[in-house]
Formats: structure tokens, C-alpha cells, sequence
């Protein structure tokens, strides 16, 4: 994987991957739409970050478009931890959500991550 984030100087970074690590577009679509901008400047603050409530609203979706993406892409590796390196789901648990004892929802993130993948 290609995909860098570097710190250029200060509070400033630039993102670069090859065309090979975003087969789906996810990455282009998510930087080209704002998403990823969005939900930066979310995690640095929740005062000011719109004018206006439809601006707000417009933030929270693409905040919310680009969670709902992670969310699909860590099932999907959770699978790939189970089937491809034979992981138990305490490990998987505990590398994961920090908590050995959380293996039922590593189960959901795994079914979930099944589907998604049509298996």
C-alpha cells in the first residue's frame, strides 16, 4: 500500500497514493467531495464548523458518508484476520477494539464484513 500522509511543516499535510490503491474510487471521491476534509475539521472542533444549520447538515453527511465507509472497509479486514490469518476472536478483539473480552461484537464486524464481500 502506497497510500502516504506527510507532515509537511506545522499544522500542514499532504496525502498522496498511486492509482492502484483506490481501484473503487473511494479515496478520490472522498477527497474530491469533502469528506475527508469534513471530517478533520470535525474531529478538531465542533464550534464554528458551519454558518448555517443546511451547511452543518451537509457537514454531518459527509462526516457520516465517510464513517459508514471505514466502518464497511474494518469488517472487511476483520474477515480477513479470521480467514486468511486464523486470528481467535479474543485476539481479534483485542487487537482491534482493545478488549479480548469484546469478541461478540468482532463476530458482528466479521458477519457484517461477510456480506459486504458477498461471502
Amino acid at each position: 500500500m502506497t497510500v502516504r500522509v506527510t507532515k509537511i511543516a506545522g499544522h500542514k499535510a499532504e496525502i498522496t497514493w498511486e492509482p492502484g490503491d483506490d481501484p473503487h474510487g473511494y479515496l478520490n471521491s472522498m477527497v474530491d467531495g469533502d469528506h475527508i476534509e469534513s471530517a478533520l475539521a470535525a474531529l478538531g472542533t465542533t464550534e464554528g464548523l458551519a454558518p448555517d444549520g443546511e451547511s452543518l447538515a451537509v457537514l454531518t453527511g459527509q462526516v457520516t458518508e465517510l464513517a459508514r465507509l471505514l466502518e464497511r472497509r474494518a469488517a472487511a479486514l476483520v474477515v480477513q484476520l479470521r480467514d486468511e490469518h486464523s486470528m481467535s476472536w479474543p485476539q481479534i478483539a483485542n487487537r482491534v477494539l482493545g478488549d479480548a473480552d469484546k469478541h461478540s461484537s468482532v463476530r458482528r464486524m466479521y458477519d457484517s464484513g461477510r456480506r459486504h464481500l458477498g461471502r
